[in-house]
């Protein structure tokens, strides 16, 4: 039986759709920091082609932190 990090670990690193990385992300993300929209993410995309090689798949563990210092630096892109 897996504990609670190993499945919290298998979300974090599991390819998914850009609507479910969306909710997923705007769920974890600290108080105060700006939420994801699909905008936003799309923007992010041509912002860091080579973390999307595969396509349109997004990942917790891949793409998390990169988002969140770059929705920081670029607070005019946010839109819900």
């Amino acid at each position: 039986m897996k504990s609670k990090n190993d499945r919290i670990l298998e979300q974090n690193q599991n390819v998914t759709t850009l609507a479910v990385f969306i909710e997923s992300y705007n769920k974890s993300v600290p108080e105060g920091f700006p939420k994801a929209s699909v905008k936003s993410l799309r923007k992010f995309q041509v912002s860091y082609p080579a973390l999307f090689k595969n396509g349109d798949d997004w990942s917790i563990d891949k793409h998390r932190k990169k988002l969140m210092d770059w929705l920081i630096s670029n607070a005019d892109i946010r839109v819900s």
